[in-house]
């Protein structure tokens, strides 16, 4: 028995909850992974001894077997069985094509949520905003992490977010459920539908048609520049953040280290069958088999994991019993601070103080206290197609993707030849060079490359596609590579496309 285990006995003996046995799938990860998910897993057999865990093959052993997605088929098989997996930090090959396992385990088993709680632990933990409480919600599946790139010309490449309204439904939703589940008061959407006015639009839209359902949850919305600014500088503002996946990803990383550390925050990915659980931070090589790592971002995550699962007392256990291990000043290395930390613990022995606290409620810090529920009560809503979604589509003309490239790159040559092709069905109504209009009355300081998107309005209300395919013939006859296209529809008379900047 360890000295900390030994001067630090709960008073009573603990007594874990009787519960349904339970076999979770565990992938350890790789670095210092093996080592707090060992931690984490001592600790969740003293609260929860009718857990069982089964380990499956995820990140450095499954890429150096030659799977670039990482990811065993074991692992495949028992999160199948099981509905869910607790994942260590994964360390992922750079180059040779090699997948992030994190976005191929989101993407495939359809985790469209990620939970982030960030929560400020002072003054154990230094923290810029000591009462700091704030749930971000990710979508987790679409927006530029589709994927979907391409190289069109020597000098640009495009990457396409893709926003859905039956993604954009979904994420919101679930939003305002968890709110409601666990009693908070506001939700905050955050766009940046000021600049992208359909995609992040389309968001925002959602979430105003979604929050009066939801009358006693208020509500707000911020551009998410300002946003991720007030969430440095005045966090306690917010309660619950619903956000597009790019922005979730970066704002919830903000939104960790002003609550303390990233080391800390636990998070979830939430699907309607599935669920992931993981720590967020990465698999630190360099301090790996030194037993100094803080294995408090994973355990978090597993304390998530007990809730989702329907087993409150162990969670409730859990969490208080680290809380009064934080208290007591028991810190690992990168929390440590002369005058707050009593004494430098390594990973097993700060799991050990954990144990020995289990059943042990904080006296300073508030306790929690996670409800009875149902195993993944928490409603997933279904996504409804609304009347208007069944616009009238209509095909007004279409955007033409140019890689042309000349020594002097003159737009008004360009436009010349262009003009002299556009046929009986269209104009050319403008030239843009990076989103830019450069021709007709293009400014000359304009930055060109040598990708050029030129919209070919239709001359009648619509036009259909063989049109458009005998233009890209005669554009492609006079020796112009178009690299892609995109049709320009209106919805019931709507635009559905954007304007250029100077259109």
């Amino acid at each position: 028995m360890s000295a900390v285990l030994a001067e630090s006995l709960a008073p009573a003996r603990y007594v874990p909850a009787a519960l349904p046995a339970t076999t979770i799938p565990v992938a350890a990860g790789d670095g210092i992974g093996p080592e707090i998910m060992d931690a984490t897993l001592a600790i969740l057999k003293a609260a929860d001894p009718a857990l069982a865990f089964h380990a499956v093959t995820v990140g450095l052993k499954a890429y150096e077997g030659g799977l670039m997605a990482g990811i065993g088929e074991d692992t495949w098989q028992a999160i199948d069985q099981h509905k869910i997996i607790l994942k260590g930090p994964i360390t992922t090959p750079q180059g040779g094509g090699y997948k992030s396992v994190n976005v191929t385990l989101r993407k495939t088993l359809g985790l469209y949520a990620n939970l982030r709680p960030c929560v400020s632990y002072h003054p154990y933990v230094t923290a810029l905003h000591p009462t700091m409480d704030v749930v971000i919600v990710r979508e987790n599946e679409e927006d530029t992490y589709a994927g979907i790139e391409h190289r069109q010309s020597d000098e640009v490449v495009q990457c396409l977010k893709l926003i859905t309204r039956p993604g954009c439904e979904r994420i919101v939703r679930y939003a305002f459920e968890y709110a409601r589940a666990h009693g908070r008061k506001k939700v905050t959407c955050m766009t940046k539908d000021n600049i992208m006015k359909l995609t992040d639009g389309l968001f925002h839209k959602v979430f105003d048609e979604i929050a009066p359902q939801y009358p006693e949850i208020a509500t707000s919305h911020m551009i998410i520049d300002i946003g991720t600014a007030r969430m440095a500088s005045r966090p306690t503002d917010f309660d619950v953040v619903v956000t597009p996946n790019l922005y979730g990803d970066i704002l919830s990383d903000v939104a960790a280290e002003v609550a303390g550390s990233i080391g800390l925050a636990g998070s979830s990915n939430i699907g309607h069958d599935c669920a992931m659980f993981e720590a967020v931070h990465g698999s630190a090589p360099d301090i790996a088999g030194k037993d100094i790592a803080n294995p408090s971002g994973l355990l978090l995550s597993a304390v998530m994991m007990l809730v989702h699962l329907g087993r409150a007392k162990p969670a409730t256990d859990i969490h208080n019993a680290w809380l009064c291990t934080l208290e007591e000043g028991l810190h690992t290395g990168d929390i440590y601070r002369d005058g707050v930390s009593r004494r430098k613990v390594g990973t097993r022995e700060f799991a050990e103080a954990v144990i020995a606290r289990l059943g042990q409620q904080p006296k300073k810090m508030a306790a929690v206290d996670y409800p009875e529920r149902e195993p993944e009560s928490l409603v997933h809503p279904d996504v409804s197609i609304p009347p208007h979604v069944n616009a009238k589509k209509a095909l007004v003309g279409v955007d033409v993707f140019l890689n042309w490239d000349t020594d002097t790159r003159d737009p008004n040559e360009l436009g010349a030849a262009l003009e002299g092709l556009a046929g009986e069905d269209f104009r050319l109504a403008l030239i843009t060079n990076r989103g830019v209009k450069v021709y007709p009355n293009g400014n000359p300081q304009t930055l060109r490359t040598d990708h050029w998107r030129c919209r070919f309005p239709a001359l009648k209300e619509t036009v259909d596609g063989q049109a458009i395919s005998r233009l890209l013939m005669r554009i492609a006859d006079a020796g112009f590579d178009a690299v892609k296209t995109e049709n320009l529809y209106t919805f019931d008379g709507v635009r559905g496309y954007s304007q250029a900047q100077g259109e």
